[in-house]
Order: C-alpha cells, then sequence, then structure tokens
C-alpha cells in the first residue's frame, strides 16, 4: 500500500499582469509549461486511522502550513469517516522560493496519490477546485496539460507550445513573492492577448512582467539573466528567482550548462505538455 510518484517544476514561458481585482489580487496571463525535473513523494498507509505525517520536516516551513499536509488533510475533511493514516516521504529536489511550483506540485501529487490509494475517486474537477483552495497554481498541476491560464491564474485552456529543451539556474536569493506583487513600480497594466494570436509567432511579444522589479531588487537574479541572456533569450519564470533559457536540442542545453559561473544552482530539464504525474498514474492503472 504504498505508491512512489513525481511532482514536477513548471515554467511561465511568459507571465503579463493585466489588471488588479478589488480585493488586491492582481488579474494575469501566463502559459505553463511543465518540466521533466521536480520533486519524488512516498506515500504509505499506515494502521493510525487519520494520521498525516511527512517527513523529513522542512525547516522553513511549519507543518501545519505546509501544503502537502493541508493537501492531504482538505482531502480527508471531505470525508464522513476517517480515512487510513498515510506516512508522506518527500524527496526535495525544486529550490524553495524559485518560481517553479515546487510547493504547489507537492500537494497536486499529494491530491492525486491520495485519492486513488484512499479508493476515493474524485473526478479531476473536485480535486482542482480543492487544490484552488491551497494556492493559484495547484489546478494546472492538478489537471496535468500545459495551459494558458488567466484570472489568477486558475482559468485553463489546454495548449501546446513546443517542447524544447531549458537550462534553469537558481541564483543565491529567495524571493518573497507577496513584497514583488506590492511593489508600486510592477506594471499591471498590459494588454490583454488573445490565445490564438498568441500562438502566431507573436513569441517576441512574451515577457514576464514581475522581471524589472525583481532584478531591481535581487542583484543575484540580474546576473544570472544577463549571463543566460548571452546564449539567447532568457527569462524569470514566476516570481523568481529561477530564470531559464530555451534550446531545441538536449546538447546544446548541456554545452551552456558546461559553462555557467560557478556558485549557481540549476538543472537541464525538456518541457512537456503532459505531466509526467499523469503519465505515470497513467501507467499504474
Amino acid at each position: 500500500m504504498a505508491l512512489t510518484l513525481p511532482a514536477p517544476a513548471k515554467l511561465n514561458l511568459f507571465l503579463h499582469i493585466v489588471g488588479r481585482r478589488p480585493d488586491g489580487y492582481h488579474e494575469l496571463q501566463t502559459l505553463f509549461q511543465f518540466l521533466d525535473y521536480g520533486d519524488e513523494l512516498t506515500f504509505e498507509l499506515t494502521g493510525q486511522p487519520g494520521e498525516i505525517s511527512l517527513q523529513p520536516a522542512l525547516a522553513e516551513v511549519p507543518a501545519e502550513q505546509n501544503l502537502i499536509v493541508r493537501a492531504a488533510r482538505a482531502l480527508a475533511a471531505r470525508q464522513a469517516e476517517p480515512l487510513a493514516g498515510v506516512r508522506i516521504t518527500l524527496h526535495k529536489r525544486l529550490p524553495m522560493g524559485g518560481g517553479l511550483g515546487g510547493g504547489s506540485s507537492d500537494a497536486a501529487t499529494t491530491l492525486l496519490a491520495l485519492n486513488q490509494l484512499w479508493q476515493l475517486n474524485l473526478p479531476l474537477d473536485e480535486l482542482a477546485t480543492i487544490g484552488l483552495s491551497l494556492g493559484a497554481d495547484v489546478p494546472v498541476f492538478v489537471r496535468g496539460r500545459a495551459a494558458w491560464g488567466e484570472g489568477v491564474g486558475e482559468q485553463l485552456t489546454p495548449a501546446d507550445p513546443p517542447e524544447d529543451w531549458f537550462v534553469v539556474l537558481k541564483p543565491a536569493c529567495d524571493i518573497n513573492t507577496a513584497m514583488i506583487f506590492s511593489q508600486e513600480g510592477l506594471t499591471r497594466d498590459t494588454p490583454r492577448m488573445k490565445i490564438a494570436p498568441a500562438f502566431e509567432g507573436h513569441a517576441s511579444r512574451y515577457r514576464n512582467d514581475c522581471e524589472e522589479t525583481v532584478t531591481m531588487l535581487y542583484p543575484e537574479v540580474r546576473e544570472s539573466l544577463n549571463w543566460l541572456s548571452q546564449f539567447g533569450p532568457a527569462r524569470l519564470t514566476g516570481t523568481g528567482a529561477c530564470i531559464f533559457g530555451r534550446f531545441p536540442t538536449e546538447f546544446e542545453a548541456r554545452q551552456v550548462w558546461a559553462r555557467k559561473p560557478s556558485g549557481i544552482d540549476g538543472f537541464v530539464a525538456k518541457g512537456v505538455n503532459h505531466s509526467p504525474l499523469h503519465k505515470q498514474l497513467t501507467e499504474l492503472r
């Protein structure tokens, strides 16, 4: 009664802020794509009904705030009777605060894994709704398709961007997302794009509206972005701190990776439009 599943990273291939709602949340347009790289979680049912444990503990995140634990509890709360206990082991590979969606992806993997282990058979729509209560990026991981995102990122339309290779760099800093979105100088009026024109050769119009603010506040990001930009267009993902460059082949990506400055973490990965999590769940059925 154990299950090991991936929790893949995502990139925001672009991120446009097109407005601000009365409740303070920002209206976005973005393009999500998964990577064949991420965290890994193992779920084991135990003999202690209702018990949910996570190991190892993350020093930066108290258990009550951890999205993995919150996802498991939110799913269990939908049931009238106590469910079998679960022991969750996290193999953390994605940097925290990197804009790669690690916490959201972990939460989505938890929802899908426990939906299967607990034999709840809830549809994806219901799991995505639970996910949205945990964070705006969780639904795209639950649904498992590269997508055009609007609203706060939860209004999703399946998309098929090119599945290229990426060099992803993580500068030695952590970004405070709330602080970025609170900056007065942040661009909040980018014109809305329609989906069709966005995929008709207008990629040059793509940008990340958080990039200017992040690079102003975090010189480590600016330096990494400038370095990677020598080899082609490079961009911030989410609110950072990770940046990425796109390459048509693995060979070209690894050539650039081999030249990266010392002291910068990161990885090389392939962009994929179907989540590795969903592919593995399909193979298990």
